[in-house]
């Protein structure tokens, strides 16, 4: 692979992160059978940090320390936070919706940068935050029914995972990819003790694929992301997410009977027009 330039080894990495989270969505489905969501988070959080551990043991524990414990701490509290509300969602909602409000993510990020970073709120950022929030309503619908707790968390774990996504990019001018990792699944780890073994329920032997699997594509998923992002620009990577929604609006038809709903992929691209045209603009500012 190597052989192959960078664009094109971006593409690949990046589809190992599509495919990483269709996997986390459908193992935290079929989970939710039998656990409850503080469970579900919680063994996603041991697996994932024993296979950080692994990968830490080799390149040294001492590299793992950081001055900035206190960001982490805040970073990873609402991270968890983010987390439950989207494997809640996905045990309550059809799970293409549940990609489709995801995909108001960097609408929520671009809004705190310009808050807490004192970023400019440029052109591009106003389309994509204006074309986000119409998409959002596209897809909800308010008042064409009642909102339900299932889409309330998913659209408040977006603007969580926005928030851990602003402090990613304050800690990523000190702290490796690897560090930031070993520190959020400690700290969701020890979170999620009290809630997560609060009504335990002893998984059946089948959960066990679920349970490895949910917590390897919590790693994989951030790995593919972060190397492909370092080879090849948003704007050629960032397209092949939004193939998540219709990859899993299938799985959801195929597997658990979802229905496919317009109004969800007529919302997410609207959501993705805005998006993508401000990388377009970012993208042209920056070569300028």
């Amino acid at each position: 692979m190597s052989t192959l330039p960078s664009f094109a080894r971006g593409i690949i990495w990046m589809s190992g992160a599509l495919i990483s989270f269709l996997m986390m969505a459908i193992a935290g489905r079929e989970l939710s059978d039998t656990m409850n969501t503080f469970q579900i988070v919680l063994v996603r959080s041991v697996v994932a940090l024993s296979v950080v551990l692994v990968i830490a043991s080799y390149t040294g524990f001492g590299a793992m320390r950081t001055d900035k414990w206190r960001i982490h701490l805040i970073r990873n509290t609402i991270h968890y936070g983010a987390q439950y509300g989207w494997f809640l969602g996905v045990s309550l909602l059809p799970l293409a919706t549940v990609f489709a409000i995801e995909f108001t993510t960097p609408i929520w990020a671009v809004l705190m940068a310009v808050v807490f970073l004192k970023e400019k709120m440029t052109m591009g950022r106003t389309v994509a935050v204006g074309f986000g929030f119409i998409g959002v309503l596209v897809i909800l619908r308010p008042g064409a029914e009642v909102l339900d707790i299932g889409s309330i968390a998913v659209l408040l774990a977006a603007m969580g995972y926005a928030a851990a996504y602003t402090f990613t990019r304050f800690l990523g001018r000190t702290d490796s990819p690897l560090v930031i990792l070993f520190h959020m699944m400690s700290v969701q780890t020890l979170i999620g003790l009290g809630p997560g073994l609060w009504g335990w329920v002893m998984p059946q032997l089948v959960d066990t694929v679920w349970i490895l699997l949910v917590g390897l594509m919590a790693v994989s998923s951030h790995f593919c992301l972060a190397k492909a992002l370092s080879l090849a620009e948003a704007g050629v990577v960032v397209p092949i997410d939004f193939l998540r929604l219709p990859l899993i609006a299938v799985i959801g038809f195929l597997v658990y009977n979802e229905a496919i709903e317009v109004f969800v992929f007529a919302g997410a691209l609207v959501i993705f027009a805005g998006n993508y045209y401000n990388i377009q603009q970012e993208t042209r500012a920056a070569g300028s």
